[in-house]
């Protein structure tokens, strides 16, 4: 049996909580997955929209992860209290990790455009192919647009760039999963991708710096954790 009926007041956070407490009362334990997301909407009585607003926040703090073709498979098995505690910081964190991002991505775009390799050329492209295939099957792309922004940083090549970067990464992560989880945004991404990587292809820093602006103030749009 999945969980019961939902009251409709707060949202993805009351899903959070319910869904835990139901997976804690069912024996659910780390390894397990959870039932589809069509049958736990129906069973919560939410929008399917609505219980993947809960499986992203329950997935950037770690307590689950979302596979596709595989579903939401079950890390941890925490108190409902301590992932809207987690959240409520990561909310806190947004702004500030936002303009980091501005500061430093935007500024290694514009080096990559001066700098980069043809080795460098041809990992950009493998990134943009691996995006590009998982998102042409349905998939976010989590993993093939890390690979990209990680590309497009060893491109810059500046050892202290990169190393502020290293500091951030995951709580960039954070936000990447909750942007790429938005409807259309994956194809949105990889479009801004394509973008930077020409821009940087064509030695032309200017054109890769603001497109690397266009694409971080396109990503940083992300409700749930911005708390819009």
């Amino acid at each position: 049996m999945g969980p019961g009926p939902l009251r409709r007041n707060r949202l993805y956070e009351q899903v959070v909580h319910q869904l835990l407490t139901w997976a804690a009362s069912a024996g659910l334990g780390p390894g397990d997955r959870l039932p589809a997301e069509r049958e736990l909407a129906a069973s919560l009585g939410v929008s399917r929209a609505t219980l993947a607003q809960a499986l992203v926040a329950l997935e950037v703090t770690g307590v689950v992860a979302v596979r596709h073709g595989d579903g939401t498979v079950l890390l941890t098995a925490p108190r409902p209290e301590s992932v809207l505690a987690a959240l409520d910081a990561r909310r806190e964190d947004l702004g500030a990790v936002i303009e980091a991002r501005e500061a430093l991505e935007v500024r290694l775009a514009g080096l990559a455009a001066r700098r980069r390799t043809d080795a460098d050329l041809a990992e950009l492209d493998a990134a943009l192919d691996a995006m590009g295939a998982d998102v042409a099957a349905g998939g976010r792309g989590v993993a093939g647009d890390e690979r990209f922004h990680a590309a497009v940083t060893a491109a810059g090549h500046s050892a202290l760039l990169a190393r502020f970067m290293a500091e951030i990464a995951d709580r960039i992560r954070d936000s990447r999963i909750e942007s790429l989880a938005q409807e259309g945004r994956p194809h949105r991404s990889l479009e801004g991708h394509r973008a930077i990587a020409e821009a940087i292809r064509a030695g032309d820093p200017d054109a890769a710096a603001a497109a690397m602006a266009a694409h971080i103030s396109l990503v940083s749009d992300v409700p749930l954790l911005g708390g819009g």
